[in-house]
């Protein structure tokens, strides 16, 4: 039964991400755990933990935790910043539609930043955003956002966008620190926001130092258990995954016996490492986690 259940597990994965790769469009560059990626698959709705390096396509719905963080590249080359405790959905994408990059992203909860990078400033785009009920059509642009309750908040950081909620004509916006908001279904007047409050607000986004957040590339691991038997290691991955914490399992000969080491990869530096160990520690069955390279 339990070799049943681990290749059903195995093969349940594989699916996820072939389905991935053939359609992807966008990949994790770096995560602040906990987070999770909701799928549709055929009639039913796959949940797994976010990873690094891990692929995304429309319809693909990211959510983070209390304490999280989420950055995503799309494929034209732009990054998506999720603050804690955000929604975020791949509603449409279309890489290359005539030569422009086409895109629908929804928040629907939560601070999110959207920035487009030096190199890909040069690519055709349409990308549209909705918070909530705002939209913000963008083609090239830095701005930041959130969603909380009964109110929508688009700052401008860099570039113009076209801002307004359903049912009322889009307001450009085409000055730095420039801001729209929306409270309990009004629009407010746009206004400027002061450089101190504009810095807080992004800090919402930005993966933070020091939390156990991973990286693309990163080369640390954390080994949260070393089980005797498969059926352990599966329990305590289960748990973990569930909870939002991206853990595998890599079979380890030690002697005689074999071992099945149930861990967390991709941290960029041995304090990230350790720093994911401690917050760990005494949680969802982890003991004693070991950091190593």
């Amino acid at each position: 039964m339990k070799r049943a259940s681990a290749f059903l597990l195995a093969a349940a994965l594989a699916v996820f991400s072939g389905l991935a790769m053939a359609q992807a469009a966008a990949v994790v560059e770096g995560v602040q755990m906990p987070a999770w990626v909701e799928r549709r698959i055929g009639n039913s709705s796959v949940r797994r933990p976010l990873a690094v390096g891990m692929e995304l396509r429309g319809g693909d719905e990211v959510k983070t935790g209390t304490g999280s963080r989420a950055l995503i590249k799309l494929s034209e080359g732009s990054l998506v910043k999720l603050g804690e405790n955000g929604s975020l959905a791949i509603s449409d994408i279309n890489p290359d539609s005539g030569g422009i990059f086409k895109a629908v992203l929804r928040v629907a909860e939560g601070a999110f930043r959207f920035t487009t990078g030096l190199f890909s400033k040069v690519r055709r785009r349409e990308v549209s955003i909705r918070v909530a009920t705002v939209t913000a059509g963008i083609r090239g642009t830095d701005l930041w956002g959130k969603s909380s309750g009964e109110r929508q908040t688009v700052c401008l950081i860099e570039g113009a966008i076209e801002v307004g909620a359903e049912g009322e004509k889009p307001a450009l916006m085409d000055q730095a620190r420039q801001f729209y908001r929306r409270e309990k279904g009004q629009t407010l007047p746009i206004g400027f926001v002061e450089p101190a409050q504009l810095a807080e607000w992004a800090k919402e986004t930005e993966i933070e130092a020091g939390r156990g957040a991973a990286r693309r590339g990163g080369k640390w691991k954390v080994t949260l258990a070393s089980a005797d038997t498969q059926g352990a290691a599966l329990a305590l991955y289960d748990e973990l995954r569930s909870n939002g914490y991206a853990a595998d399992i890599r079979p380890v000969q030690s002697g005689d016996k074999l071992l099945y080491h149930v861990r967390i990869a991709n941290l960029p530096s041995k304090a990230e490492a350790e720093a994911l160990a401690a917050a760990l520690r005494g949680k969802y069955g982890v003991a004693e986690p070991k950091v190593s390279i």
